[in-house]
């Protein structure tokens, strides 16, 4: 053990349990790449887990409070449905449509956005100190922890159900506390993702791996729709006893860092050259091993060069992508698809190709950026687009399901895009940005301020929302539109750097083939 390591390291020296199993079935110990693998996939199980849990209230929206949707079905008498929507819909002490008290009221929509902006709220609040908590615990229990208790929160909310709760303080106080929990999830698998990867191709790399949020919403609306018709209770414990068995697998097997585990750092991060061959591509995480480090402070962290514009940026982002998140399966059951309605079931299913286009968004903005090597132009561009696919998606998505489902997927594309870009490389490059001198203990805490300041937005969103929508969905729209509008202006400082710097690359480039030719001239 390195007589540097400060106590947080030496806690964490002890490989977890199921990391030694494997040894001892190989009878050797794991590579540095076989702990990557693990690392991603416990990762992506982990965060996709949480979204899931996340995903099920809007599915269930428009079950607790399907007033006015089914307002407009009484007058159409033909809905689409889809295969695995059950047949028997009634039950003899509740029945699937008939709503919930205290949300089947005319305020059941508002109550509805309250509970997204409770959530949100402490979800917020708590990724901040997530993150400076991220940064002095040992990882792997810290995300233990919240992942067991995502799980025991979320299956209380759908007790409610069984238990006859009709009482609106009740779903309140437990959405705020799934959002305190829910909040150590982020900083924590960023920062572990964060210590095992080096910076070549992190774009793209983390672009694949951020695909958990799109894979968590898809997997949680299919859940949830599938158990809507045996008691919404069951759409929210299902989810519940996943995340907590995901986070029984982050106990045993996650290796928070190399350090952890005794492995050997990998060569082809720290010792292959870069594209231009100025000799060695740095380690995400490289720092002098001889120097204690120290966990950055919160206030030095907003001080990081890049952290407030893009933290501000993700706030107006995330204020788009979750209002789609807890508002699109709701918007679908009340819009006439070519003149027909969709069950409530049929909505959820459906919303989950907004998240498929989130997939391809975030692998491409990822490719991109790489490529470029300019994350606040990749990002901005994304913003840019979002504003006609928007547009497009409410003006001309009512005229039939196959066009509703291609903007739905496009606008998908490019509103979750930025937000994956944002959330993973960009807080890696500014958690190990130059000004901290090799300093890994800043990753979590960056990585919190940034998804936090997000987060309030996602709060905001929701909420406004659910008081808007109730007047017009136009306005919605408008609103999600200025929203990604100021997302991508709020880079410009940041692009105009970009722009600059690419452009002084090109004339040194140019500089230095001119050279060699005008030696042969003499």
């Amino acid at each position: 053990m390195s007589p540097s390591l400060d106590p947080v390291e030496r806690n964490q020296i002890k490989p977890p349990i199921g990391i030694r199993f494997l040894e001892c079935v190989k009878k050797r110990k794991l590579s540095y790449g076989t702990h990557q693998a693990i690392v991603l996939i416990v990762t992506f199980l982990a965060y996709a887990s949480y979204h899931a849990a996340r995903k099920t209230t809007s599915i269930v929206k428009s079950t607790l409070d399907p007033q006015s949707s089914e307002v407009g079905l009484r007058f159409v008498p033909w809905r689409i449905t889809y295969s695995n929507e059950p047949v028997a819909r009634k039950r003899s002490s509740w029945k699937l449509g008939e709503g919930w008290a205290p949300f089947d009221a005319s305020d059941g929509t508002a109550l509805l956005g309250e509970l997204d902006l409770a959530f949100l709220a402490i979800y917020a609040i708590g990724m901040f100190f997530s993150g400076h908590l991220g940064d002095r615990m040992n990882l792997r229990i810290f995300l233990t922890i919240g992942m067991v208790g995502t799980g025991i929160l979320t299956s209380l909310f759908g007790v409610g159900f069984w238990a006859n709760v009709h009482n609106f303080y009740y779903y309140l106080i437990v959405q705020m506390l799934a959002g305190l929990f829910q909040s150590t999830g982020w900083p924590s698998v960023v920062a572990v993702v964060g210590k095992w990867f080096g910076k070549r191709k992190r774009g793209l790399i983390m672009g694949i791996w951020n695909a958990h949020t799109s894979v968590g919403n898809i997997s949680g609306s299919l859940i949830a729709a599938a158990m809507l018709s045996y008691g919404w209770g069951w759409s929210f414990v299902l989810p519940g006893l996943v995340i907590a068995f995901a986070g029984l697998l982050v106990f045993l097997l996650l290796p928070v860092s190399p350090e952890a585990v005794g492995a050997d750092k990998d060569e082809d991060e720290l010792d292959s050259p870069n594209k231009a061959g100025e000799g060695v591509t740095e380690p995400l995480l490289a720092s002098d091993p001889d120097v204690k480090q120290e966990a950055v402070g919160f206030i030095e962290a907003w001080k990081i060069p890049g952290v407030a514009p893009f933290a501000l940026c993700l706030f107006f982002s995330k204020l788009v992508a979750y209002t789609f998140l807890y508002w699109l399966p709701f918007y679908i059951s009340q819009t006439a698809i070519d003149g027909k309605y969709l069950s409530d079931g049929s909505s959820g299913n459906l919303s989950t190709l907004f998240d498929v286009g989130g997939v391809v968004g975030g692998i491409l903005a990822g490719h991109i950026s790489d490529r470029l090597d300019a994350r606040a132009i990749t990002a901005a561009s994304f913003m840019y687009c979002a504003i006609p696919a928007l547009f497009f998606y409410r003006s001309y998505g009512h005229l039939s399901l196959g066009l509703n489902i291609a903007l739905m997927f496009i606008t998908g594309m490019f509103v979750n895009g930025p937000y994956a870009l944002i959330t993973t490389a960009v807080s890696a490059d500014l958690g190990t940005h130059s000004s901290l001198k090799g300093n890994s203990r800043a990753l979590a805490t960056v990585t919190a301020i940034i998804d936090g300041t997000g987060s309030v937005g996602a709060a905001i969103g929701p909420l406004l929302t659910g008081y808007i929508s109730s007047k017009s969905w136009n306005a919605v729209f408008a609103m999600l539109m200025a929203a990604a509008l100021v997302a991508g202006l709020l880079l410009t400082r940041l692009i105009v750097a970009e722009v600059a710097a690419k452009i002084a690359e090109s004339r040194s480039r140019g500089s230095t083939s001119r050279a060699p030719a005008a030696a042969l001239d003499v």
